[in-house]
């Protein structure tokens, strides 16, 4: 089977499996916003999960799977199974002390931790007190999650992508099922979602232990600590945890500029960041994860011209799906709140300023995408220098547009300074990747973008026409917003795929080709 045919199964596995965990996770924040709105309970919760899910970002999904991903491609092609499943022993040995011993400080220091990231928390009465108590239940989860990620890439490398992709299902299951029954049992009922996430990463963890046995990879203890792979993983870990995560840092720098403005912005920013990440993780993270192995596989075998291929099949890719998507949300973005969150503690107004938000966060939905392709290229080639330095450069970028807009746009001004990061970021990723490797397809990459905006303009302004008809003000009305909001997408994405196909999209003539065999094969 060939590459491109390997990351396009890949990321549909990873798509599919995702895309329940992301419905979930509607599910859940709808079950949130209903029992708790946006308000101190909420922007509490949403401040203290911001800090272990902050961690699980920068280093199990960022550092930790950039770092590890590429030596332990590079140990199974070129040592065999054997000095793979002994890397694979030692790691988890050693993430597991090293994890333990974080988490233990990030509960003892909890007050300080939480102070210095909310200051704007002190001034209202119990505020504070409340996000450190929540913080303190969930720090543990930083534990768990970091296995998983470490599981996920052994399990990505072998091409098993289902259950890493899967297992946030558990985490949401575990969440609404918390908030449902046992928020009566707490004085302060958002206590019983902290509960829900230290299960659910508790269930995501046993998740995967018994498939990376089936796959060879029985888990072990080893304490070869002195093993040069080790060595090279945690050099290669230190910049990546900048490098890799600087959109999250970005999202917790809002988070942490938000507690000053008022009450509620948060949590407006959280929900918007969720919806953001519905099309994100679906599609763009699912690319990302299965163009990564691929392309370390290829380095450490020495085929450059074919890691290129990869890269360019990855973004074109990336940008034929994430520039509908953008287009989709911006115009949406009012009609999916009113639709998944209006009702009980959650107002029209809350409607308003949580879809203003996501209308500033789709504008960078490309930006981000490409960003998670781009720089984890250069640490499968070595390079770990040039995405601190364009991180850096981001989080500079990010700090000042965002002390600079969120006086006029509240919390707006927050996610669009993140936009601007992410395109900040993006560019010079690019820029620097072409210097060091050469023209990596930069001209169909351009043709794709061209297509797929091409092809968005009508599904845009159709899709805006059918959501017109609503009034998306008024409670209730679920079955009509629900009828119009769907048929709207499934009528603009069909729309969409017809135009890129007339165009004569390379990936839209692949997505029927594959659709075809598929239908063929049923």
């Amino acid at each position: 089977m060939s590459e491109k045919k390997n990351i396009t199964r890949a990321a549909g596995i990873l798509g599919s499996a995702t895309m329940l965990s992301r419905i979930m996770g509607m599910v859940r924040d709808m079950v949130v916003s209903r029992l708790f709105g946006a308000g101190l309970a909420t922007d509490a919760f949403f401040a203290a999960f911001q800090i272990p899910n902050m961690l699980r970002r920068f280093f199990a999904e960022g550092a930790l799977t950039a770092a590890f991903v590429p030596t332990f491609s590079s140990t199974l092609s070129q040592c065999g199974k054997d000095k793979a499943r002994e890397l694979a022993n030692i790691c988890f040995t050693l993430l597991t002390i090293v994890m333990a011993g974080i988490t233990l400080a990030g509960i003892i220091f909890s007050p300080i931790i939480v102070g210095l990231m909310f200051p704007g928390f002190k001034a209202e009465p119990g505020k504070l007190e409340l996000t450190i108590l929540l913080n303190r239940l969930m720090f543990p989860y930083i534990f768990f999650i970091s296995l998983v990620a470490l599981c996920m890439g052994i399990l990505n490398t072998v091409r098993h992508f289902f259950t890493p992709a899967i297992s946030t299902v558990f985490l949401n299951i575990s969440m609404i099922l918390a908030a449902l029954c046992l928020h009566n049992f707490f004085e302060v009922p958002v206590t019983a979602l902290a509960v829900g996430v230290l299960i659910g990463g508790c269930l995501q963890l046993a998740m995967q232990l018994p498939v990376l046995w089936s796959k060879g990879f029985a888990i072990t203890p080893d304490f070869n600590f002195k093993s040069p792979d080790v060595r090279r993983i945690a050099l290669l870990m230190v910049p990546s945890i900048f490098g890799v995560g600087v959109y999250y840092l970005n999202i917790a720098v809002s988070a942490v500029l938000a507690s000053l403005l008022p009450q509620g912005s948060v949590s407006y920013l959280y929900y918007a960041q969720r919806l953001f990440e519905f099309p994100q993780g679906i599609f763009t993270v699912s690319v990302a994860q299965a163009v990564l192995p691929s392309m370390s596989r290829q380095v450490a075998d020495g085929d450059i011209a074919g890691m290129k291929e990869t890269l360019s099949f990855g973004m074109r890719l990336t940008l034929f799906i994430t520039i509908p998507a953008m287009a989709g949300l911006m115009v949406c973005s009012k009609p999916i709140f009113s639709l998944i969150f209006m009702g009980g503690a959650f107002s029209y107004e809350k409607v308003v300023n949580s879809s203003l938000a996501l209308l500033y966060y789709s504008l960078g939905l490309s930006f981000v995408a490409l960003t998670r392709v781009l720089a984890p290229v250069f640490y499968s080639l070595k390079d770990t220098k040039t995405p601190v330095f364009t991180a850096l450069v981001a989080f500079i970028v990010n700090l000042c547009a965002s002390l600079a807009l969120m006086g006029s746009l509240k919390h707006g001004g927050l996610a669009l300074a993140t936009t601007i990061s992410a395109f900040c970021n993006m560019l010079l990723l690019f820029w620097f990747l072409r210097r060091k490797i050469g023209s990596f397809g930069g001209r169909a990459i351009f043709v794709t973008a061209c297509k797929s905006s091409a092809a968005s303009i009508p599904m845009t302004a159709v899709v805006w026409y059918c959501c017109s008809i609503v009034d998306w003000s008024q409670e209730g009305h679920k079955v009509l917003k629900g009828s119009v909001l769907g048929g709207s997408i499934i009528f603009g994405s069909l729309l969409y795929m017809l135009i890129a196909k007339l165009l004569r999209s390379e990936e839209a003539l692949d997505a029927v080709s594959l659709l075809r065999r598929k239908l063929k094969k049923g």
